[in-house]
């Protein structure tokens, strides 16, 4: 399964561990940015990891900034986008369950790493459920 990555500066770090644990764990990750803790602007790489989840370039995608939710603003205004700033599991299980959310959004100066990894793992191997949740996915697609 192919990973796309993206962050600004404040979520750098956790990127990087992010990335590590991801190549570690056999997944292919395509590291669309930022490549150092230097000052950038987010909705660069929010739109980037977005595009790249819409164009069918990668399964899902990974989004993290200074708190998360920059981030994923922008990463959600790329059409057919649903990224979901989450802070726990059980966030992280449910928007794949009943969101079908392709985006994790991270605050990378909010969470802890081990926190972090957890929430990756949960994101990337629950599935969506469908049935009544299908009907208000298309609801959100159709605006």
């Amino acid at each position: 399964m192919k990973i796309a990555l993206g962050a600004d500066h404040g979520g750098f770090e956790l990127k990087e561990k992010i990335k590590t644990h991801l190549i570690k764990n056999g997944y292919e990750v395509l590291d669309l940015g930022t490549n150092s803790s230097d000052s950038v602007d987010y909705p660069e790489f929010g739109h980037a990891v977005g595009y790249t989840v819409a164009e069918k370039k990668a399964e899902f995608g990974i989004v993290i900034c200074g708190t998360g939710i920059g981030i994923s603003i922008a990463a959600n205004k790329v059409t057919g986008i649903r990224a979901a700033l989450c802070t726990n599991t059980t966030m992280a299980r449910l928007t794949r369950e009943h969101n079908n959310a392709n985006i994790l959004a991270l605050g990378g100066r909010i969470i802890g790493d081990i926190l972090a990894l957890e929430m990756v793992d949960t994101f990337l191997t629950t599935e969506f459920q469908g049935g009544r949740h299908e009907k208000r996915i298309t609801k959100i697609e159709n605006v």
